[in-house]
């Protein structure tokens, strides 16, 4: 029987080490996924949101003004831009934000939440905390 004969030397790993920060970070990995998923799955059943929309929404209550540069939020949202874009238009195509460009700035965007999306937030926020200190283990807020 011929030997196999490999084409770069590499050391072959024998035995796993998961513990220390290779733990840590599995472990981390872990918690976001369980409580990215129970967010999506409530939000989504009881207020018809998705998390990157209700996060959206959320950091602009946040922002307390009227209106927050799309350059801002997407500072502020660990989103890509172009999630980011789609996440707004969706909001926009449901009536939560409506987008203007800025007057001295035509590069700018401004989001802006609407009365319906204010409501939106209203209700869904305290899910979204129920959620959260279920998932975490933090009390509520």
């Amino acid at each position: 029987m011929p030997k196999p004969t490999a084409s770069v030397d590499r050391p072959v790993a024998t035995s796993f080490d998961t513990s220390g920060l290779v733990g840590e970070w599995r472990d981390l990995l872990a918690r976001h996924a369980t409580t990215s998923c129970a967010l999506e799955k409530e939000l989504q059943g009881r207020h018809h949101i998705g998390l990157s929309e209700f996060e959206t929404l959320d950091r602009l209550v946040e922002a307390g003004s009227d209106s927050c540069k799309m350059s801002d939020l997407a500072n502020d949202i660990y989103l890509s831009q172009s999630a980011l874009s789609r996440t707004v238009a969706r909001l926009e195509r449901d009536g939560l934000v409506d987008r203007t460009l800025c007057t001295e700035d035509r590069r700018a965007i401004f989001v802006c939440l609407t009365d319906k999306g204010r409501e939106l937030h209203r209700q869904a926020a305290p899910t979204h905390r129920e959620v959260l200190a279920e998932t975490l283990g933090s009390p509520q807020v």
